[in-house]
């Protein structure tokens, strides 16, 4: 059991999670019981900067998926309602395309009944990433600019889908073949990606390694912001160990955005105490240290 206790426009809340094997997950919040987990994901938003993150830059569509989808479920609840829709009547429907091929023949009512769920849900999710990505790219845009320090950069994100100028539904009938023999649904939004560029060119592939993470630490400081602004208050902000992982520079900017008060509560990770201490004395910032040795906690 793991309990907190959060203080969300000026009243707390205590929020516990309980876990026991052989039985599911609970959380209960300020008293009551959460009957569905998708209730609880957005009530305390949090935005984590860590090493691992780069996976954002480097790795394949699904990750950057993840990353849109967490942080437009925290900030709609409608969103997150569909995205399960989608998922759920999606692995059926491959559930179902399994079993079709191993019998030899199809049961098209069946599809049909799981293609009408998928495709309303997919039509609102596509237009809310569409939508959102507009309002994303100029916050990171700044964010961007404000840690290179180099205006003649043009970084963007660009939303691919398969849904951009088709209609979803003839989609499905129109791959349905393939599908069956590949035993899975080959088209969707499922399969949308974000395309990270630097003057029209794929970051991953042509951007240096100051690039990537002025990048990808933009990303997190637009999550944070985009957070904050449909909240209306400041998710909490966990920085760990990225002192390691960035130059004095980047370093001076994040922490010159703390001092300027853009951040709420903010948590910091390092290995090396005495190099976190300076950092934060030189901006004078006021913090309660913890150290953690041999698994206790020393005040």
């Amino acid at each position: 059991m793991i309990k907190g206790n959060f203080l969300v426009n000026e009243k707390t809340k205590e929020v516990i999670c309980s876990f026991q094997q052989g039985q599911k997950k609970t959380i209960r919040d300020d008293g009551q019981d959460c009957i569905k987990f998708s209730e609880h994901v957005g009530k305390y938003p949090v935005v984590l900067i860590a090493p691992q993150d780069i996976e954002l830059i480097w790795d394949g569509s699904e990750v950057r998926r993840k990353f849109f989808d967490s942080l437009l479920s925290q900030i709609d609840h409608g969103y997150l309602e569909n995205l399960i829709v989608y998922t759920t009547y999606l692995k059926q429907r491959n559930s179902a395309l399994k079993m079709f091929a191993e019998r030899g023949s199809t049961d098209h009512d069946l599809l049909a009944g799981y293609d009408q769920k998928i495709v309303l849900a997919a039509k609102s999710i596509f237009t809310k990433r569409k939508e959102f990505i507009k309002e994303f790219i100029p916050a990171f845009q700044k964010h961007y600019q404000n840690l290179s320090d180099s205006p003649s950069e043009a970084m963007d994100i660009q939303y691919r889908s398969d849904l951009e100028g088709n209609d979803f539904e003839s989609l499905l009938r129109k791959n349905l073949i393939r599908d069956l023999a590949v035993q899975r649904t080959t088209t969707g939004i499922h399969r949308d990606d974000f395309l990270f560029l630097l003057n029209t060119n794929e970051v991953k592939r042509y951007g240096s390694q100051g690039q990537q993470k002025s990048f990808l630490i933009a990303l997190k400081l637009a999550e944070f912001q985009l957070i904050a602004e449909r909240k209306k208050f400041k998710p909490l902000l966990l920085l760990d160990d990225i002192f390691d992982k960035l130059d004095d520079n980047r370093i001076r900017k994040i922490l010159q955005l703390v001092t300027d008060g853009m951040f709420g509560q903010l948590f910091i990770t390092d290995a090396r105490p005495a190099r976190c201490k300076e950092i934060l004395n030189e901006t004078n910032l006021k913090a309660g240290i913890v150290n953690i040795e041999n698994g206790k906690f020393i005040i």
